[in-house]
């Protein structure tokens, strides 16, 4: 059963009070991405059509670079309905589709996949729940003319999932009698099928004003943790090699003995990243003995090193680095280096420092005979569920 989703990123975001709530940054990250890895993850999901607008379509487009499910990026359309429909025609050979909009980035991979579990016994799902506040319908002037019985009332939200015919069946017969529906379970009831509610484990918020954004990120921190790593390493200079410092070549120096190319910067924030992971240091991942990183191109290792953070749920929030050497002068690449290794390490330039000093002239390093550096990496964790990672 091959499953695709739907992204809702075409909003018009009236309530923001300025800028795309999708791009809006939520603890370091924009909505979307958010929204976006949770699909990535899931297992359970095949393909992703993302919908924006035309105004962020090259924003989103960044961002979805890094998503390899992403199969297209379509334009949306003046209604809901509309961005929706354009995400079903882009979809291809998928029998189940997942709904979900994109300003709901704390759906989890696992609440994604509850919902997919539940359609593929031939029912269409919406996630949600109780409705946790008393409900009145009111008339003119805000009179308030009955409470329904809030025990029969669910809170719904997205993503939503349908056998696809079905979902295509919904639009087409909107389509063609001129209806509006708030969501596609609507469309889908219209036919007569069954739709079930479906729990999704946790708190799904619609990310709709700016006081959204503090409500997801106190939320957010309760699924993941801060943590420090430390890295040190340390190579001597020898003839003949380049030296590379961070990914940058410094031209007119000694280079550095070592295994790899002994960018002695880059080693030291990759044993600072995978301490913080509570993954080794860098000789347990990249040994001298390996034949495979002769010569090899470290801040190509930090990429190896990120794809390992990611598999445990980890990543990189901010690196702040100092090279230790009496020789020679690194402060006029100070810069390329912080801007490769922001790069490599997909954050902002403002999130990577690199410093350099020297020793005074005191031991091994103030006598020039090698480099030494020291790095200090903040990650975000996910929260250890079940005690595995």
């Amino acid at each position: 059963m091959r499953v695709g989703a739907i992204i809702l990123a075409a909003g018009s975001s009236r309530r923001m009070g300025g800028g795309d709530k999708l791009l809006a940054d939520l603890a370091g990250r924009p909505v979307l991405s958010w929204t976006l890895s949770a699909f990535e993850e899931c297992d359970a999901v095949d393909d992703v059509v993302v919908v924006t607008s035309r105004a962020n379509r090259s924003e989103v487009a960044a961002l979805c670079r890094g998503i390899g499910k992403v199969r297209a990026l379509v334009g949306g359309g003046q209604e809901r309905q509309d961005s929706v429909w354009a995400g079903v025609s882009a979809l291809r050979s998928v029998e189940v589709v997942a709904v979900h909009d994109g300003a709901r980035p704390l759906i989890t991979p696992e609440g994604i996949a509850g919902c997919v579990v539940r359609a593929s016994e031939g029912v269409g799902v919406v996630a949600g729940g109780p409705s946790v506040d008393t409900i009145k319908v009111v008339g003119a002037g805000e009179q308030v003319v009955a409470t329904p019985d809030r025990s029969s009332l669910r809170a719904v939200a997205t993503p939503q999932v349908f056998r696809a015919e079905t979902l295509r069946a919904a639009h087409e017969a909107a389509r063609r009698d001129g209806v509006l529906a708030t969501d596609d379970a609507g469309l889908v009831e219209r036919l007569g099928e069954t739709v079930v509610v479906h729990d999704v484990g946790g708190p799904n918020p619609k990310i709709t004003s700016p006081s959204d954004l503090i409500l997801a990120e106190a939320l957010l921190g309760t699924r993941y943790e801060v943590r420090t790593g430390i890295g040190i390493d340390s190579h001597r200079f020898e003839a003949g090699r380049k030296l590379v410092l961070g990914g940058v070549e410094i031209p007119g120096s000694d280079g550095l003995a070592g295994h790899s190319d002994a960018d002695v910067l880059t080693h030291a924030i990759m044993d600072a990243l995978l301490g913080g992971a509570g993954l080794g240091d860098l000789g347990a991942h990249f040994g001298t003995s390996d034949p495979a990183w002769a010569g090899a191109d470290s801040v190509r290792m930090l990429g190896v090193a990120l794809e390992q953070l990611s598999a445990v749920g980890a990543e990189a929030q901010s690196v702040d680095a100092t090279v230790i050497a009496e020789r020679p002068r690194l402060r006029p690449y100070v810069d390329a280096m912080r801007s490769r290794l922001a790069e490599a390490l997909g954050l902002e330039v403002s999130a990577v420092n690199v410093a350099a000093t020297t020793a005074e002239g005191m031991g091994a390093l103030g006598r020039g005979e090698g480099m030494s550096a020291h790095a200090v990496a903040t990650l975000r964790v996910k929260r250890n569920r079940g005690g595995d990672r």
